[in-house]
Parts: C-alpha cells; sequence; structure tokens
C-alpha cells in the first residue's frame, strides 16, 4: 500500500497543516439526495451495505460533492456481530434490531465460522473505493468499539442509557469480559482485512463509552480497544487508528496513552480548553456541535472559528462531534467547508 500527498496521514502522524483537513462522520448519509436515491436502489439498509458497488457509490458521493480530505467507508458497526451469526434488521424510525443475546449463548459465538466470508463484500468495497477514490484522498475503515456493539446484542435496540447492557455487566461479569474479548479478536482481524484491502488508516467507535462508571469504563472500553490496537500493530505498525470514545468527559484525559491510539475523536461536550491539552499528545480530531450546522448561520459560524482558533495550530482534523443529522441544509456543509479551508485568512473575520 502506497500513500502520498495526504494531508490527513499527515496529521495523524502527528503534523501541523497550514489548514486543518476535513471530513465529517456519517458523509454518507440520509442528508445527501443522492444518498437517498441510491438507498431506495438498494432496498434495505442492510443489501446497501453488503452490496459492492452501491456502498461505493454511496462512500464517493461526498466526495464528488465536497471534495472532504477523507473518505470512510460506508457499512454499519453491527455488521460484526451479524457476521457472527446474530439475526439484525433495520427499521424506519427505530434503527437496528436484534435478537437479545443471552448471557449461555455467547460462548457459542466464538464456534460461528464464515466471519470473513460473510464480510467479503466490506472489503470489496474497499478495494474498490482506493482504486476509485482520488490518490489524496484518505480512506478510512472503522469498527465499533467492542462495548458499544454489545450494548446493541444485548438491548436489542438502541436505548437511551444503555440500561440493558450495564445491568448485563453488574450482574454477568464474566459473560461480559467473554463477549468483550471475542468482539475485540473478530473487530481487529475486521479491521486488519480492510487495511488489506486498502483502508489507510482506520477509527474504532464507542458511541456508548461516556455512559458508564469509571471502573467499568476502563474495564470496558479501555481494555477491549487496547487489544484491537496491539492486534493491528503486530501486523500493520504504521496505520494510524482514530480512536472515538464519545461522552468520555475527564476519561479523554489518558484514553490515547491506556489504549495506544494515534488519535482522539472528540464529541462537542469536550471543552476546547481540555481539546488543547490533549492536543499535547497528539492529534485531536473534531469536535462541532452537529445542531450547528443544522442551525447554519451565525451559530455555525462561531462554532467553527472557535475550534479553529483553539486547535487550528497543532496536529488536527476537523470533524463534527458526532455524526451529521439527516435535517441538516446541504449549504450549512458547504459553508462549513468554505470557513475551514479559508483558515487562517477566515481568523480575521
Amino acid at each position: 500500500m502506497t500513500k502520498t500527498d495526504s494531508i490527513v496521514l499527515d496529521v495523524l502522524k502527528g503534523q501541523t497543516a497550514p489548514t486543518p483537513p476535513i471530513w465529517i462522520m456519517r458523509q454518507a448519509g440520509r442528508y445527501l439526495p443522492e444518498y437517498r436515491q441510491t438507498r431506495q436502489t438498494a432496498g434495505s439498509f442492510l443489501d446497501l451495505c453488503y452490496n459492492p458497488e452501491l456502498a461505493s457509490e454511496v462512500t464517493l458521493q461526498p466526495i464528488r460533492r465536497f471534495g472532504f480530505d477523507a473518505s470512510i467507508l460506508f457499512s454499519d458497526i453491527l455488521t460484526v456481530p451479524h457476521a457472527l451469526g446474530r439475526d439484525l434488521r433495520f427499521e424506519e424510525g427505530r434503527g437496528p434490531l436484534m435478537t437479545p443475546i443471552e448471557p449461555e449463548e455467547i460462548d457459542g459465538l466464538s464456534s460461528i465460522g464464515g466471519f470473513h466470508d460473510k464480510l467479503a463484500p466490506v472489503y470489496q468495497t474497499v478495494g474498490r473505493l482506493r482504486s476509485e477514490l482520488p490518490a489524496e484522498t484518505t480512506l478510512l475503515g472503522f469498527c465499533g468499539a467492542p462495548w458499544t456493539v454489545a450494548t446493541y446484542m444485548i438491548a436489542g435496540h438502541g436505548t437511551p442509557d444503555q440500561a440493558p447492557a450495564r445491568l448485563f455487566l453488574y450482574r454477568h461479569p464474566e459473560r461480559m469480559d467473554a463477549l468483550l474479548t471475542l468482539l475485540a479478536a473478530r473487530s481487529a482481524e475486521y479491521l486488519i482485512r480492510q487495511i488489506e484491502a486498502g483502508a489507510d488508516a482506520v477509527q474504532i467507535f464507542d458511541s456508548w463509552s461516556g455512559v458508564l462508571d469509571e471502573a467499568s469504563f476502563e474495564r470496558c472500553c479501555v481494555r477491549p480497544v487496547r487489544s484491537i490496537v496491539e492486534a493491528i500493530r503486530k501486523r500493520f505498525p504504521d496505520v494510524p487508528i482514530i480512536g472515538f470514545p464519545k461522552g468520555a468527559g475527564t476519561a479523554y484525559d489518558d484514553y490515547r496513552q491506556k489504549t495506544g491510539v494515534d488519535a482522539l475523536g472528540l464529541d462537542w461536550s469536550v471543552p476546547l480548553s481540555q481539546a488543547q491539552r490533549l492536543q499535547k499528545d497528539g492529534p485531536v480530531q473534531g469536535n462541532l456541535d452537529p445542531l450547528r450546522l443544522v442551525a447554519g448561520g451565525t451559530a455555525l459560524d462561531e462554532g467553527v472559528d472557535a475550534i479553529l482558533n483553539a486547535l487550528a495550530d497543532g496536529p488536527f482534523i476537523f470533524n463534527l462531534g458526532h455524526g451529521i443529522t439527516p435535517q441538516t441544509p446541504i449549504e450549512n456543509v458547504q459553508r462549513m467547508i468554505d470557513r475551514v479551508r479559508a483558515w487562517p485568512s477566515s481568523a480575521n473575520g
């Protein structure tokens, strides 16, 4: 894998860019009319994820429209449990739905065969993307962190505070450890295969890390991610890894050191003073509130400028603090991109 002139990779390796690179989480999605059309062609959401031609198309759509500096594979964090034999479907307005896993079912997951065969379309999508993307556009692979994936497997659906998974942890700690260990091993394999297929860097999404207490965060978020990072390093020591422990709060402070990730994705609740401290140890990414992007106007401009003023003088990738929402006006996305790319001249208004 050769890669030249990638501003995102340069930043992920600790360099400071004159103008920060930009991409946004869920940049291939429902806010784009071309995505909605392709999604309708695909049939179901899962059919879209597992169709290399269509998944490549929707991944490329925001690159064609906006020229983001990185492109992230279009897929879903729950393809891993799906490949482990768990049922999965998506319903409009409800999101992912699964049959909740029982404690006694966990050991049986390790005997499920054909894991990589089921995920072969995802690897094919990565290969197609690397051949079709501009050479300077970084291709990001990703997976869900074991804790976040486990929360859906246990509850069977999304919940406001992941109480079912937290209760499972407290009532069945050894079973939770077994589930997280298995998910970490399989997720590491999944990311390694994505890198082999052409991904330049990878991101680990821990979207529900913020619901855990201190001891549980160490057990459920830090340890499994560290094992993923260690496995990737053995095979690809130089491929950058971004960790995104959404809602981690003060636990962000030593997350990089404890897990070994290269860069930190910051959610919008992270104070910029904390972000500046975190940046002293390496690259950070984030962290505009997605609703500022929905609002547009002064709220958007002020949010963008505050982040750039705080972080643009160090290794930094501009992003949202979570995924873009479907109701976001396209013109606001372009306004945000233009403002970031006008830096540093925009610093004076």
